[in-house]
């Protein structure tokens, strides 16, 4: 009788076996392959060493050019080229290019290409985002990529998992980003070393999906494999309408699935979490924050740039306006949620408080541009990842945080959240 997660179950049916243990080396089908313009030209050069002709489906690769594009410079302009000519020569179906594109964790979900069931690898770490619809989905290096591109298969040593039962309604501000926060802050950044993080328990249904989303994305930052949510009806319907012909599996974990550890998280509890420099595990609630005078807002990226995410922040600037000196630049993850919150008139909320709104790109996310930071400057960011010189000079410091607080501390030019402005 089987004792696995819903993970292990995903990684089985895949590998072809009726079970799978954790620690176990298998070698499973993929569903999905993704690169970016950063990592897709390594796998490319690298498949070219392989004397294969093509790849091994050209619908289930996606190839999305999001972090230095529209191009800054000469060398991503030429590595969007080699992604370019490559996807044209092997016909990739799913390849985005400006106009199209997106933040590729944003845009495969809403272009319906990841689904609850499936096997995903992708050649970027955050690519565990999609196991919020009960998908298995995991980063991979580049020599992966170019292997799952060309056989269509990949290897893995089958995780084991942590279960975090999650409880309770969250309160107005609390996000999807203060509940990974507070857990990244409880276990470390490396608390969940190469383990499946699932997500259970009757709080779920108090997330939206965009809060899941978020969760699942920042996975990798407590050293997750994978992050994984139950399939529920918010997650179905969500399929129903971005992904209405393609199949999709709902695994469960065994009643008596074997975990290494179980947390219980209470939402009614969470307060405004930020990751203080420099490390993801650095969380302080609003109670133990003295004035952190900042310089920069950032409100987007692959874990905060979806709409829940802008209306949040349209709702905390909307009637105010962003303190002298203060640089806030707003990015929405696809050009669908850009056109979304126009007609929902929130970049006229943005503009009109003072922001500024780009494109969508993972830009400053990674210190690539829009909005790279000077020395000794503080920026406080909706991104997943606060390490020494991310986003610019190597003393400057980042504060990671959800839109309610990023948006709010744009208003006050410090460290804040939205009850400090009358919210």
């Amino acid at each position: 009788m089987s004792k696995m997660t819903m993970s292990q179950k995903i990684l089985a049916a895949h590998a072809g076996l009726p079970e799978v243990q954790a620690g176990q080396l298998i070698e499973a089908n993929l569903d999905l392959v993704l690169g970016n313009d950063i990592t897709s030209p390594v796998a490319i050069n690298e498949l070219k060493k392989f004397n294969k002709d093509g790849v091994f489906d050209k619908d289930k690769i996606a190839l999305v050019p999001d972090h230095f594009v529209p191009n800054k410079d000469i060398k991503s302009a030429e590595n969007c080229k080699c992604v370019r000519e490559f996807a044209i020569k092997n016909k990739i179906t799913n390849y985005f290019e400006v106009g199209k594109m997106g933040i590729e964790h944003a845009l495969l979900p809403e272009q319906g290409l990841t689904v609850a069931g499936d096997l995903i690898i992708g050649a970027d770490s955050h690519t565990c985002t999609y196991g919020a619809l009960g998908a298995f989905s995991t980063g991979i290096g580049s020599t992966d990529m170019a292997a799952g591109m060309a056989t269509g298969k990949a290897w893995f040593k089958v995780p084991s998992a942590i279960k975090f039962n999650i409880v309770g309604k969250p309160s107005k501000w609390v996000s999807g980003k203060d509940v990974i926060l507070h857990i990244i802050g409880l276990i470390g950044v490396d608390g969940a070393l190469y383990k499946s993080m699932e997500f259970v328990g009757e709080g779920i249904k108090n997330l939206s999906m965009d809060d899941r989303f978020t969760i699942a994305n920042m996975a990798i930052e407590a050293g997750g494999k994978n992050g994984i949510f139950p399939v529920d009806e918010l997650a179905i319907e969500y399929m129903k309408e971005h992904a209405p012909d393609k199949k999709y599996v709902v695994y469960e974990s065994d009643p008596d699935a074997e975990y290494d550890a179980e947390y219980t998280i209470d939402l009614s509890t969470l307060k405004s979490t930020v990751a203080f420099p420099h490390l993801p595990e650095n969380t302080h609630t609003f109670d133990e924050i003295d004035d952190v005078k900042i310089d920069q807002v950032v409100i987007g990226s692959c874990t905060n740039g979806r709409i829940d995410d802008l209306r949040c922040a349209a709702e905390v600037l909307k009637g105010r306006h962003v303190a002298e000196g203060i640089r806030c630049i707003i990015i929405p993850a696809t050009q669908n949620i850009y056109l979304q919150a126009m007609e929902e008139g929130l970049i006229k909320n943005f503009i009109e408080a003072g922001a500024i709104v780009s494109t969508p790109t993972c830009g400053p996310c990674l210190g690539g541009y829009m909005g790279v930071l000077a020395s000794k400057e503080r920026c406080v960011s909706t991104t997943n990842r606060n390490f020494v010189g991310r986003m610019g000079a190597i003393d400057s410091e980042i504060y990671l945080a959800s839109p309610a607080v990023a948006a709010a501390s744009a208003v006050t030019g410090k460290l804040s959240q939205p009850s400090e402005i009358g919210l």
